[in-house]
């Protein structure tokens, strides 16, 4: 892959330096992950939807929607974001679970793309402010086809006990409900398995659920103009520089080779980690050095507030000292300033002999750390920096 020689480069100079903690995206490695995706779906009806709840910061948004994407919205503040970054209204789709009212009138009031509808009762709520406003909706009925990406239990979306979706036992009622109300257009099926899938074999299973069910509802004479198979591809967390960009290749390929798509129907998909997750990097400072009872612990001037990743799914993310020119190596638990136990990037982590004021980049955090940021402990936000500025 052409693209795969990129490289990521830090931030330099140390008057930036100096105001850690902050978020560092390489716009280069976006545009890059941006012009992977392009080359793989060129010459296919497919439509990438960027994930906006992975990072709504608007000089990602902008650049994304600049390289041709649309935008998937989970909230009526990301539907906002997606217009004000300058997104045509028809080019988004909205999703999730518990839709306000509000949310409902403001998409369709500018006229999005569709509605991922999750529930009959969502879609009726929707037909009637849909009623009252004189207009029609277009909808895709999100499915859950019960498939275990083999993912973490709280990013596992797509089977039998987790809340989103309809059961493939309940999708004929429900296509039914569709067919019948006056404010409703059935769009297409949706479909979401879950976040962070590095096993290929689940999203084959997907096509054949898919497959089936167009079988299906072609018997029955109806016809779905578009296809949504939601996103979920993962990155390499333990090694970045060596995967910064994911094999986006292999994974439209699996759709190529193995959805039946009918003629005029459109592919759409929902990616945001796998867009945006390698271009970021946390960027902090060691306050101290701590040993006790034998560990030594690097403690940082970031913490969970900033990253809540490693605190909420025990996830990895590479470590590397910026500053420290140590040929020797030693353990640590790389841990931050928070007022909890949880808060900590690492345990028993190999990096060179680190001293106070080394810079550290935890790697990997484009995708749900800006975003996921808070003021916990009365903490600020961290500031964002980009190669661009």
């Amino acid at each position: 892959m052409e693209e795969q020689a990129i490289q990521y480069h830090f931030p330099t100079g140390t008057t930036l330096l100096a105001n850690t903690p902050f978020y560092y995206y390489d716009m280069e490695v976006l545009r890059a992950t941006l012009r992977e995706i392009k080359r793989n779906i060129d010459g296919y009806p497919f439509m990438v939807h960027y994930a906006v709840k992975a990072n709504g910061n608007p000089k990602i948004l902008k650049e994304i929607i600049n390289h041709g994407m649309g935008a998937d919205l989970v909230s009526g503040g990301e539907i906002r974001a997606a217009l004000d970054a300058g997104l045509k209204a028809a080019d988004m789709t909205y999703s999730g679970v518990g839709k306000n009212d509000w949310e409902i009138r403001l998409g369709l009031s500018y006229g999005i793309g569709f509605f991922n509808v999750e529930s009959a009762a969502e879609m009726e709520v929707i037909n009637e402010i849909a009623g009252e406003m004189n207009t029609t909706a277009h909808i895709a009925i999100r499915v859950n086809p019960d498939i275990d990406a083999h993912t973490h239990r709280y990013i596992t979306t797509g089977t039998a006990s987790n809340k989103f979706g309809i059961t493939i036992d309940e999708l004929d009622q429900v296509v039914n409900l569709a067919t019948s109300l006056p404010h409703i257009h059935l769009y297409g099926l949706h479909f979401h398995i879950g976040s962070q899938i590095t096993d290929m074999r689940p999203y084959m299973m997907l096509c054949d659920t898919v497959n089936h069910l167009l079988d299906h509802y072609e018997g029955m004479g109806i016809h779905f103009e578009i296809i949504n198979v939601g996103g979920g591809l993962g990155i390499d967390y333990s090694c970045p520089d060596k995967h910064l960009i994911p094999d986006f290749k292999t994974y439209f390929d699996i759709y190529k080779q193995h959805l039946k798509l009918r003629p005029g129907q459109r592919l759409h998909f929902e990616l945001g980690r796998a867009i945006v997750g390698q271009c970021g990097t946390l960027i902090s400072r060691v306050l101290y050095i701590k040993e006790n009872r034998g560990r030594k612990f690097i403690i940082l001037d970031a913490g969970m507030n900033d990253l809540i990743r490693p605190a909420l799914y025990d996830a990895n993310h590479a470590i590397q000292n910026l500053t420290s020119r140590s040929q020797e190596q030693a353990l640590y638990d790389v841990v931050g300033p928070v007022c909890e136990s949880s808060d900590a990037f690492g345990h028993d982590y190999s990096l060179p002999t680190t001293r106070r004021g080394d810079i550290i980049a935890i790697r990997s955090a484009g995708a749900y750390g800006e975003s996921m940021a808070s003021t916990y402990n009365m903490r600020p936000l961290p500031s964002i920096v980009t190669s661009d500025d």
